[in-house]
């Protein structure tokens, strides 16, 4: 039986706070309340808003990245026929102990499936939208154009004018949210996340072209424990063997 208390008052919550240095473009597609190609994405309140699965996608793959620097064997994401690795026919790099799942038999977890989650494994991290702190009335729309380009003939293509909606540029707009660990996230965890935190730079669309740049004001107070610190460091030493 699950109690519903117990389990709420187990989950510790962090605020993070990140400061868009340019213009942000995350698009909402089919929306028809702009003549933008694709309007940016907005809550039922009209606050501009960065998705939680944006940010928890790009800081899986940066930590994904960081545990493979490390040593460790990370289970190739996106593809969910890859990402859960059955024990009958296990490559030997898997067959580790760091790797097992109480209540989970038949399969081993990389590392980040363990934070993250996979088909199988549920995700043990949480992440709320970050909402811009500005009230919508104070924000004026921006509209910015584009052309598509043949990459073989390096020149634009007839009648591919775009329009992208986006923030407004260079006004330093702060968006907010929460990120909820569960109470059996592991804790190596947080110094990992921390670390991929801090790997972001730039979120959303086109930022080849300069939109979505950012810097963190507020990131979590992950305290890593020398455990931790010793425990990731030990896929290095596991590599070596």
């Amino acid at each position: 039986m699950i109690v519903v208390r117990t389990l709420s008052s187990s989950i510790n919550t962090y605020t993070v706070t990140a400061v868009i240095d340019t213009a942000l473009c995350v698009g909402a597609g089919g929306s028809s309340a702009s003549i933008a190609d694709k309007p940016i994405v907005r809550n039922a309140e009209g606050n501009l808003l960065i998705p939680g699965s944006q940010i928890k996608g790009r800081l899986r793959h940066e930590c994904e990245k960081i545990a493979r620097g490390l040593g460790w064997e990370i289970c190739e994401s996106p593809s969910p026929g890859k990402m859960v690795i059955r024990r009958e026919n296990a490559p030997d790099k898997f067959k580790r102990r760091e790797y097992e799942v109480s209540g989970y038999d038949e399969t081993y977890h990389c590392l980040i499936s363990q934070i993250f989650g996979d088909p199988v494994l549920p995700s043990r991290v949480i992440f709320d939208d970050l909402i811009c702190t500005e009230d919508p009335e104070n924000l004026a729309d921006f509209l910015r154009p584009g052309v598509t380009v043949n990459r073989r003939r390096r020149t634009a293509e007839e009648k591919k004018l775009y329009f992208l909606e986006t923030s407004p540029p260079n006004v330093s707009l702060k968006f907010e949210g929460q990120i909820h660990l569960l109470p059996n996230c592991p804790s190596y965890a947080k110094p990992l996340m921390l670390a991929g935190f801090k790997h972001i730079h730039a979120l959303g669309g086109s930022k080849s072209a300069g939109l979505g740049w950012l810097s963190w004001e507020n990131l979590p107070q992950f305290e890593g424990t020398e455990a931790d610190w010793d425990f990731l460091a030990r896929g290095r030493k596991n590599a070596a063997n």
